[in-house]
């Protein structure tokens, strides 16, 4: 009989590109993804993974088992969510669900909703990653999370699978943050072409919020000039603290400024972005995956109305 989760480790390594890697993910140690798949070929009686380079590649006989396997882990998917929707209490809920969130709506939303679930369901395990919006997508459509949490800054593209479904949770809004001292300080909103010759701090270029930060500026030739760059937007407000540069920062997560900065709104839909729940179809049944979504929903109302 094949051995199903060897199949999830197989298909884990086909996505991240080594058994390292994958291993980090599923919370094993590489030498146990290893034995998983040295297991699964001699119940198949094939090779499954070839050395390219550092890394490794699935096989043409893997890459029939990863895709033949798919609707039956969708099946077993299934069946799990149906077998658990007969607990008779919420106190039995048990089991895992895995999530994915960008970092502003991990300190913004997640860990006071985590914290109380892990006091209320205490056999349910929700362990976190952080990630891209595109990333999270990704990990869910493929099976490696359960639940995502992404956003959309104005018109940047997110593509979603048709095996997800989507949850809208809250709008967020990002100001920009200036030092008290500069000179568009005592502004009500600012315009792209206020902006248009400031110096900026900004997330790397592979994020979205850099993308959404150059939608901001479309049309206003030679913007932004970005000078600097860091991951975290805490580091963002000290920049600007220091005069070096100016910041875009969403709500989200951000806290109470100190009095020598200011937060000031730009006009149009660029500096909102939409944030949604995602997790697959075949998960629509489970009660632990409902159990978190309605904490996360129930969490962002209070959001939006703060």
């Amino acid at each position: 009989m094949i051995d199903l989760d060897a199949v999830v480790s197989l298909r884990t390594i086909a996505t991240e590109g080594s058994v390292a890697r994958a291993a980090a993910l599923l919370g094993f140690t590489p030498s146990a993804v290893s034995q998983q798949v040295k297991r699964l070929e001699r119940e198949t009686g094939v090779t499954l993974l070839e050395r390219a380079g550092r890394g490794v590649v699935l096989t043409d006989a893997a890459t029939r088992l990863v895709v033949a396997s798919t609707p039956v882990l969708a099946d077993i998917e299934r069946i799990r969510a149906d077998i658990q929707s007969l607990a008779d209490t919420p106190e039995a809920l048990v089991g895992e669900i895995r999530l994915a969130a960008f970092s502003t709506v991990v300190r913004g939303l997640l860990v006071p909703v985590l914290a109380d679930l892990a006091a209320r369901h205490p056999t349910l395990r929700l362990p976190l990653r952080e990630s891209e919006p595109w990333e999270t997508i990704a990990l869910v459509a493929s099976g490696q999370r359960d639940l995502g949490i992404v956003h959309r800054w104005g018109g940047v593209a997110l593509a979603m699978p048709d095996h997800l479904v989507e949850t809208p949770l809250f709008t967020d809004v990002a100001d920009v943050i200036l030092p008290r001292t500069h000179r568009l300080a005592g502004r009500s909103s600012l315009l792209p072409e206020d902006l248009a010759d400031e110096p900026w701090v900004a997330t790397f270029d592979s994020t979205i919020c850099r993308q959404w930060l150059r939608r901001l500026f479309d049309g206003v030739s030679g913007a932004p000039r970005i000078v600097h760059e860091s991951m975290e937007f805490e580091n963002h407000l000290e920049v600007a603290r220091a005069g070096l540069a100016v910041a875009l920062v969403p709500r989200l997560g951000r806290g109470k400024l100190s009095e020598d900065l200011v937060a000031i709104p730009t006009e149009g839909p660029a500096s909102t972005r939409a944030v949604s729940a995602v997790h697959r179809r075949t998960q629509a049944d489970s009660p632990a995956l409902r159990v978190v979504l309605d904490a996360v929903a129930r969490r962002a109302v209070d959001l939006a109305g703060a």
